[in-house]
């Protein structure tokens, strides 16, 4: 009897032990969203076709990028498209892919204009895809920000599914540029092909060493064709405050400062012309009076979905004033441009 009852007790954990072993989930299994709080992983990925991609332009080493020895990233985006005055919803995705930094992190640069300006702030990146399309980016947004890799080649997609609705989104067929931080997508081009890295063409020469930096208006131009001068602050504006720990990619340490002034996107929105082309190809070069300039791609400037803004303020010492410009999204200094005498809106399409 105690032998009838040992085995019955046996059969009773082995019957057990199967029923768990089929309810537990594998490891690395998601049986339902309420398991964790990751809202980003209820859908499997779906894989991307990568195509050959190149590097070109200012650099030491043109050639093909090997992607398989680069980590992937992940973003998360809630993608539109402007349309005119109205927006078009593509859909909620999160993707993995390659980021433009690391990409282009062991490159050696070969700038044009080195012996001139060899600061890589006045550096362009350009996406082209197999359709010939193009999107612009600055050096700074890439190697700059307080926040890295937010500008990938996606290699996979899921689609974010609202938990009430069940609602899902069609997913890509192609690889493409995923920019997480605009807020419309216009740079967000498919099948990207090719990387090619510009030196910004300036006619203003750089004057190293020139003291007591001034100027006292900031001319807009487009394209060449000058449109008007600012000669002080719109006082329509709100005035934000933005306290900062100033840091210098070369000197280091500038001290903690509170920045106070206006948007630069709000100054610049009543005198430029804003579309769906500029957003992907328009570029701003801020060129100080000494010559000192920045890149900043038009849509890091009027395309933002992170609020950080760029200020334009007024700088009260006689040396740098009267304007500069504090960019909130930089980790480092370097391009807030002082004594700025002109700010160009220009086209990359053709760079």
């Amino acid at each position: 009897m105690k032998n009838c009852s040992y085995n019955n007790f046996l059969i009773v954990v082995l019957i057990i032990g199967l029923i768990l072993s089929f309810s537990l989930p594998v490891k690395g299994q998601k049986t339902s969203q309420s398991e964790n709080n990751d809202f980003y992983d209820n859908v499997p990925f779906k894989s991307l076709p990568l195509n050959n991609l190149e590097i070109t332009g200012e650099v030491a080493r043109p050639g093909l990028v090997d992607l398989s020895q680069l980590p992937l990233h992940q973003v998360q985006v809630r993608e539109a498209k402007s349309d005119g005055n109205q927006a078009a919803f593509i859909g909620a995705y999160v993707y993995q892919g390659y980021s433009l930094f690391d990409i282009l992190k062991d490159q050696i640069l070969d700038k044009r204009n080195k012996k001139e300006f060899s600061s890589p702030i006045d550096l362009m990146v350009i996406v082209e895809n197999k359709q010939g399309e193009r999107a612009i980016f600055s050096w700074g947004e890439i190697f700059y920000p307080n926040v890295l890799h937010r500008i990938i080649i996606a290699a996979r997609v899921a689609p974010i599914i609202p938990s009430t609705t069940g609602e899902t989104w069609p997913l890509p067929e192609e690889s493409k540029v995923v920019a997480a931080n605009d807020l419309y997508a216009e740079r967000n081009l498919q099948n990207p092909v090719r990387i090619i890295v510009r030196s910004c063409p300036s006619s203003e020469p750089v004057i190293k060493g020139q003291v007591l930096l001034f100027s006292a208006n900031i001319k807009l131009t487009s394209n060449g064709k000058e449109l008007t001068q600012i000669e002080k602050l719109p006082q329509y504006l709100t005035i934000l405050e933005m306290p900062t720990v100033f840091f210098g990619r070369g000197r280091g340490f500038h001290g903690i400062k509170t920045f106070t002034g206006v948007s630069l996107r709000q100054v610049l929105s009543q005198h430029f012309k804003i579309d769906k082309e500029v957003m992907k190809t328009g570029y701003l070069i801020l060129v100080g009076a000494d010559g000192y300039r920045a890149i900043y791609s038009a849509s890091e400037i009027f395309n933002r979905n992170d609020f950080q803004e760029v200020l334009l303020y007024e700088h009260e010492n006689k040396d740098g004033g009267r304007f500069a410009v504090f960019a909130a999204m930089d980790f480092f200094s370097d391009r807030a441009v002082k004594a700025i005498k002109e700010i160009s809106l220009r086209n990359g399409s053709n760079l």
